[in-house]
């Protein structure tokens, strides 16, 4: 992930190119994975968690590079790493109760620390005090509890030698000398992955992250990567490991041959608040927005800029009327346990899906384009429009609709109201309804 206080670097080599055999690759999912899409976009909410060694300094997941921690200090933090309230099956009830249908897991972030007992690094947390793989518990809890696992993982790395560093846009304080062998780190991931998708049971997804760092910044024409990423032997080892384990990159481009889902972070497909997601949202794939409770993705002990209840719900109802999934992350703090400043939030926006889920789960995005008052998300014969404020005039039209209305009530009670079909399309009438909640919802049955 990028925060927002990236610096652009300059100098940028020349050789910008893509690899043609990507550009070549004719990828066809199989029919598991594109089962395994549909059940993706029905889920529509997951956890994003963002945590490991980084979080013991609570100041962020990017805090080696932002303070230019160089590799041999940053590898004393190893031996005072213990997580002792760390409990997998708290982290998956608490996304369940929150009305959250995946996790996606920080396997291994950008300082290359893994949080799995992988046999290809040392850098790694059963090497730390604690010992335990923490994957294999969190695998084992969202199975006994029915929660789908993604993983998330860099392909960026500013801790080993073999990265090419030298010609990334970050991670340049670390201390590292010498230059990269790609070849070697791509075999390095491999075998990472392979044990990941060999080890852990089925995952949903393959979340990666970094591929921006071999590239111009975002917003610029050429946004070509300076390294042959080889994704096409990544992608083929994913998908013939777990032809249904779906792939997202989130290079912040429109969705590479053999990419089963795009993701949008820190904006809602179609917006560009965050300077991030000049790409155009997919209709091929499903889409994904992922965001924060509060400033940071990993744990900050200073940042208290958190997302209201209300905030979170319109979050998710947005996504859901841009045809999206909202990914929302929480950062564990370095004790293993996720705030409460999180967990009651997440909490109560749960008690509103227990009361509109119908309204959000297994839909798609509907017939009205995001407006001013709200949006739209559609389940057969059912359209509902969700009203975040009071439409201009009290009035809601569905511009050229002309399908036949049974009829037009509130979600909540059942309330009739009224309706008119006409050559413009179809006219509702909100005199009357509260607007002091998060989401008023109108259901409009078609016969």
């Amino acid at each position: 992930m990028i925060p927002f206080s990236t610096k652009k670097i300059t100098g940028l080599v020349a050789g910008l190119f893509l690899s043609a055999s990507l550009l070549a690759q004719n990828y066809t999912p199989s029919a598991a994975n594109l089962e395994a899409r549909k059940t993706f976009q029905d889920s529509k909410y997951g956890m994003f968690i963002h945590w490991g060694l980084s979080s013991t300094l609570g100041d962020g997941e990017w805090v080696m590079n932002n303070r230019n921690i160089r590799k041999a200090d940053y590898q004393r933090l190893l031996s005072g790493f213990y997580p002792a309230q760390f409990d997998a099956e708290k982290w998956v009830l608490t996304a369940k109760n929150a009305g959250m249908k995946y996790i996606v897991f920080i396997t291994r972030h950008h300082d290359s620390f893994s949080n799995w007992d992988t046999k290809f690094s040392d850098w790694k947390i059963t090497n730390t005090p604690f010992k335990r793989d923490v994957l294999k518990e969190l695998a084992a809890a969202c199975k006994k509890e029915g929660m789908k696992l993604g993983l998330y993982y860099s392909t960026l790395d500013w801790y080993r030698e073999d990265y090419p560093h030298e010609t990334g846009r970050t991670g340049q304080g670390t201390g590292r000398k010498g230059k990269g062998d790609y070849a070697s780190y791509l075999q390095f991931m491999k075998n990472q992955l392979t044990e990941l998708l060999t080890n852990y049971g089925e995952i949903m997804s393959i979340w990666f992250d970094g591929h921006w760092d071999q590239t111009n910044p975002e917003g610029e024409h050429d946004r070509s990567s300076r390294i042959d990423w080889k994704y096409d032997e990544i992608y083929n080892l994913i998908h013939s490991l777990q032809p249904q384990c779906m792939i997202g990159n989130n290079h912040h481009l429109s969705p590479l041959p053999g990419e089963d889902f795009q993701m949008f972070e820190r904006d809602l497909p179609g917006e560009n608040k965050s300077g991030l997601s000049y790409q155009k949202a997919s209709d091929e794939v499903p889409l994904e927005t992922c965001e924060t409770i509060n400033g940071a993705w990993g744990y900050n002990i200073t940042d208290r800029n958190y997302k209201t209840v209300n905030q979170v719900i319109q979050l998710l109802v947005g996504a859901a009327g841009r045809n999206a999934n909202l990914l929302l992350n929480v950062g564990p703090m370095p004790n293993g346990q996720i705030q409460p400043e999180f967990t009651d939030t997440l909490a109560a926006a749960g008690k509103w899906l227990e009361a509109y889920g119908e309204t959000i789960y297994g839909t798609r995005g509907g017939p009205v384009p995001p407006q001013p008052w709200g949006v739209s998300t559609q389940k057969g014969k059912k359209i509902y429009l969700h009203l975040f404020k009071q439409p201009f005039g009290n009035m809601i039209l569905l511009p050229g609709f002309k399908d036949k209305v049974k009829q037009v009530q509130l979600f909540v009670n059942r309330q009739p109201l009224k309706f008119k079909q006409q050559a413009e399309g179809l006219l509702i009438n909100t005199d009357g309804l509260s607007f002091d909640k998060a989401d008023e919802v109108i259901e409009v049955e078609l016969k």
